[in-house]
């Protein structure tokens, strides 16, 4: 059986506009996306280009735009689509070439929000202690594999480059729900500054694509609350203007 599809393509070093080229590729059952990319690589073009690593949906390398929603290109079944298969780059960030694209603005913001534990002390003996009960609230934030999907999705992120975006405030109240972290307040100002959850428009578009199921948007109205509880000078401002 032969699937079309039509994968975006753009090499810089070439000179030529970006486009899409239609390849008809076979595809068995249980074949996914990465690997139909994999057979086009092989015996089609070996000049395409595209990101990959693990293959289990556990690295977030493959994320793409496939068919209108982005998602993990390792864990998407050709059949679960109709042809022809669309394939773009994730959007918001600079193309490298084909499906692959430039991750530093994404990382820069992500560095920002200080994605480590910061003690709020001089360190234990032993270990910072944590209850089973404070580690299960951080359950459905440390699944977060940087994929990029979120990032991609997010009609802000589009907009104004500086903001955060889903993918560092997801990971910003995994620290902040955190027990053994110092540094509550100085995260939640961070995140209440004029680039951080106040730019969200709550269209819930990286809850959707979330290819681990987490809540980004669910997230950030959580940081919300607790930057309004605590009365920070940024929230003021939104307030009076």
């Amino acid at each position: 059986m032969t699937t079309a599809f039509k994968i975006f393509r753009y090499d810089p070093d070439t000179g030529r506009e970006p486009h899409f080229q239609a390849f008809d590729v076979e595809t068995p059952p249980g074949i996914t996306i990465l690997e139909a990319l994999i057979w086009i690589l092989e015996n089609k073009d070996s000049s395409l280009a595209f990101r990959f690593s693990c293959r289990e949906a556990n690295c977030g390398s493959c994320a793409m735009h496939i068919n209108g929603k982005y998602g993990l290109a390792c864990r998407t079944q050709v059949s679960s689509l109709k042809a022809p298969i669309t394939i773009r780059p994730l959007a918001h960030l600079p193309v490298q070439k084909d499906l692959v694209v430039d991750m530093k603005p994404f990382w820069d913001n992500y560095k920002q929000i200080k994605p480590y534990l910061i003690p709020a002390g001089d360190p234990p003996e032993k270990e910072y202690y944590q209850s089973v009960e404070d580690r299960k609230k951080l359950d459905h934030h440390v699944d977060c594999i940087l994929c990029g999907a979120c990032y991609g999705s997010c009609p802000v992120a589009y907009g104004d480059p500086k903001y955060l975006g889903p993918h560092a405030l997801l990971k910003s109240l995994r620290f902040v729900e955190d027990s053994r972290d110092g540094a509550i307040e100085e995260r939640l100002a961070m995140v209440a500054s004029e680039f951080g959850v106040f730019r969200c428009h709550t269209i819930f578009n990286c809850q959707m694509v979330c290819p681990k199921d987490l809540n980004p948007t669910g997230a950030i109205s959580k940081l919300k609350n607790k930057v309004i509880a605590r009365k920070f000078p940024f929230f003021k401002f939104l307030v009076k203007n």
